[in-house]
């Protein structure tokens, strides 16, 4: 396990183990927030890291059925710790490459949610850290890898929700599509009122029929140096807001 191991409270009493390769930013907290699972859902969450999302969800409303993916065995092994820590056992852990599930996955689910990684293998200069290269750049995942993972995952109607960088749009919107997931839900996240966003969040159905509803923008700060009402409200769990 890395040197720099962290235990980092996330509200409600439960706590996640984090270290220099595998932590979590605001994209995935937003991300967790923005997919709003049901008790009723049963939820994969593909590339989970740390395991962020799922653990944000167990502490909020547990779906029916949850699953958390990640090729990296340091990840998986990571995220095993911190739901023995939380006595969680609810969170079905699999160390596998998404672009070849188990059979037994295949159309069980009604939710999808991916933090993907946001570059492409050209885009930058590309970490020596193996871990760290897997995270940022497309090198075990491409957009298209996500988007045709989540459909064999997805019920027909199920929800695929994601994060991603907005000069990555059309990229998303065309690989959703040709997987057969109609985009339905656009938000986009700016740091401040009047930046241009630097982040999107986007949820597609499975079958949907076209048809999109573009969201009031998410305003991270406030203008002073503090936080948005509405960020706020999305962390007031985490950091007692």
């Amino acid at each position: 396990m890395n040197q720099q191991l962290k235990l980092q409270p996330i509200g409600a009493g439960i706590e996640i183990y984090t270290n220099g390769v595998h932590k979590f930013g605001t994209d995935a907290v937003l991300l967790a927030h923005f997919a709003a699972p049901t008790e009723k859902d049963a939820a994969c969450d593909l590339g989970t890291g740390c395991g962020i999302i799922p653990l944000l969800w167990c502490r909020d409303k547990k779906p029916k059925v949850l699953t958390a993916v990640d090729i990296q065995p340091d990840a998986t092994e990571l995220l095993k710790r911190s739901a023995e820590h939380n006595s969680i056992d609810e969170i079905e852990i699999v160390n596998a490459d998404l672009r070849a599930l188990p059979k037994d996955m295949q159309g069980k689910y009604t939710l999808v949610t991916m933090n993907p990684p946001y570059k492409k293998v050209e885009g930058g200069l590309i970490s020596p850290n193996e871990g760290k290269a897997i995270a940022r750049h497309e090198i075990k995942c491409t957009v298209t890898d996500m988007t045709k993972a989540a459909a064999g995952l997805l019920k027909p109607s199920g929800r695929l929700c994601v994060c991603h960088r907005p000069e990555r749009l059309g990229d998303l919107i065309c690989a959703m599509r040709e997987s057969g997931i109609e985009p339905k839900r656009l938000q986009l996240v700016c740091q401040r009122v009047g930046d241009a966003p630097m982040l999107i969040l986007c949820e597609g159905r499975r079958g949907g029929n076209s048809g999109m509803t573009l969201l009031p923008p998410l305003i991270v700060e406030d203008g002073q140096g503090g936080y948005s009402p509405e960020m706020k409200e999305i962390y007031k769990l985490m950091e007692g807001l």
